[in-house]
């Protein structure tokens, strides 16, 4: 066991610092570690068979699961709007690259179906695909499927360089062919963004309009059909207040308002003229402050059941999540980790954190029973037989399938049977470099002592070209596709190319091109469905052909 450690240890360590290099300003990553445990095997440094088995699998499990609760939130809304376009666009390039897959196996005579599925794997650079078609292997072979575990693993690794690249030359050529201007695209993304709806818009407002003299918050309510907050009134004595519903607006207060963006104008015609003022400056004792949500209870519970008002003599602004602001709908439902934006009194404040929470520490703290329990039940959903048509064996989501739709589900509908599902960024992306790292140092292990003879040869050279073609032929017809008849920015014509391959370089690449998140917001848009697709694909392809 030791010396099973010692191996992994050095493997592990000496892929990430090696994945770290960059070579036109991209890097491979924890990828590296794949080929650093394929030289070690080459070199001789052996790992009992078993070991290798527990820890490739225990590995997979930790990288899928933790996939699965970080796109969980966002599974589902990824298909309204604009979404269901980037993942339309998506859905069609996993189709094309199987397609292409399929024609080149049937094709040609010197490749087995497990050899192209692992070409396709790293040709779209989708390990937990990967990961997903040898477990399946596994449990319909047995022992003989070992060996073909090895090629495939061999396939990927000969396929991924290329994968990577190709990539990245997908969004050059089509900036080539519609000579796109970069920083023109960018612009339109910022001008776009600041009319977003999502994004709450801050202004203050001099009330000039005699039609609202006298007149309460309720009451303008009514008048004003649009979602709005009056964050705080400035009475012309120089008073600050708390507006509540049966407050009286005055001729020459001074309101701040939250509202979307495109609304401005409406109020411009409805309240008066703009004015500049910093409210933080304010000697009044009203302070605008943000409170972090951390009591599980909490968890599900509708914004507007608080009572905050009433009960507390505050407003809510904004409810920020993930980074992203949200306007303070009272039909919003809550998650441990959201923070709300909250105007009023010091006191009232603190007394409304300490309802809510407020503790970075519970935060920090890992919720290991949502872990353990949602792996658990990832097993047992992965080992339930589906019997389709035209299969000879039942099909089984395994230890790839199971555990990513289990971590997806619990990371949206958790907060309903009280589970907490929230992880912070640093420990969820330490669960998913820990398994990635421990899964490809396994399957580097086991490929390593036929990896020179099998790849190093016209055989080798011939995979690599299938890998390119099953890479760039897709993804330059959705590009174009996607540029040409959808019009998508160019910034997002990125990401959703990164996302749709799963590749982390080839995000990197675009958005330091960009200079913007636009092509990170596309990325994880279609990045949930992109990757449960990969994963299940590339099981249903064994378990037809293999």
């Amino acid at each position: 066991m030791a010396h099973a450690i010692f191996i992994y240890s050095l493997v592990i360590a000496l892929g990430v610092i090696l994945g770290k290099t960059k070579v036109g300003g991209i890097s491979l990553g924890a990828t590296f570690v794949l080929f650093v445990g394929i030289l070690a095997g080459h070199l001789g440094l052996t790992v009992d068979s078993s070991i290798i088995k527990f820890i490739q699998e225990f590995g997979l499990i930790l990288f899928i699961f933790s996939i699965g609760l970080q796109v969980g939130p966002a599974f589902f809304s990824s298909f309204k709007e604009g979404g269901l376009t980037l993942n339309g666009l998506a859905v069609l390039l996993i189709v094309l690259n199987i397609a292409v897959a399929l024609g080149i196996y049937f094709a040609v005579d010197d490749v087995s179906i497990t050899d192209m599925v692992g070409i396709l794997s790293g040709a779209v650079t989708n390990t937990p695909g990967l990961g997903a078609a040898q477990q399946t292997l596994l449990e319909t072979q047995g022992e003989p499927a070992r060996a073909l575990n090895e090629s495939m693993s061999m396939g990927y690794a000969a396929a991924y360089p290329l994968g990577v690249v190709g990539i990245i030359l997908s969004m050059i050529v089509v900036k080539a062919i519609f000579k796109i201007n970069t920083e023109s695209e960018a612009k339109t993304i910022e001008d776009d963004n600041a009319q977003s709806l999502l994004q709450p818009h801050v202004v203050t407002y001099q009330v000039t309009n005699k039609l609202i003299f006298d007149r309460t918050i309720q009451r303008l309510h009514s008048i004003i059909d649009h979602n709005f907050v009056i964050s705080r009134i400035k009475k012309v004595g120089g008073e600050v207040v708390i507006p509540k519903s049966d407050t009286i607006i005055e001729e020459n207060d001074l309101l701040l308002i939250v509202m979307s963006a495109q609304d401005e104008e409406v109020f411009d015609a409805f309240i008066g003229p703009q004015v500049e003022m910093n409210w933080e400056a304010d000697p009044a004792p009203v302070v605008s402050r943000r409170i972090v949500v951390t009591k599980s209870e909490l968890s599900g519970r509708k914004l507007g059941s608080l009572r905050l008002r009433k009960g507390f003599k505050l407003n809510v602004t904004r409810v920020n999540r993930a980074g992203v602001d949200l306007m303070a709908s009272p039909n919003l439902s809550l998650q441990v980790g959201d923070r709300i934006t909250v105007v009023g009194n010091i006191d009232d404040i603190n007394r409304l954190a300490e309802k809510l929470g407020n503790s970075m520490k519970r935060l920090n703290e890992p919720n290991m029973f949502t872990m353990f329990i949602g792996i658990f039940l990832g097993i047992l959903v992965g080992s339930i037989p589906l019997m389709l048509p035209g299969m000879t064996v039942p099909m089984k989501l395994g230890l790839a399938g199971g555990p990513l739709i289990v971590a997806i589900l619990l990371g949206r509908y958790g907060y309903k049977i009280k589970l907490i599902t929230y992880t912070s960024s640093s420990a969820n992306l330490l669960l998913r470099e820990l398994g990635i790292c421990l899964f490809l140092a396994s399957v580097g292990l086991a490929a390593g002592g036929n990896f020179a003879e099998t790849v190093f040869n016209a055989r080798g050279l011939r995979w690599v070209l299938y890998g390119f073609a099953i890479t760039f032929v897709p993804l330059m017809f959705v590009v174009v596709l996607g540029r040409g008849k959808f019009k998508l920015n160019y910034c997002t014509l990125m990401g959703l190319v990164a996302g749709a391959t799963t590749d982390p370089p080839a995000l990197a690449y675009a958005n330091k091109t960009a200079g913007n998140d636009a092509p990170a917001v596309a990325y994880s848009t279609v990045y949930p469905l992109t990757m449960f697709l990969r994963v299940i694909t590339a099981q249903i392809l064994i378990l037809a052909l293999a």
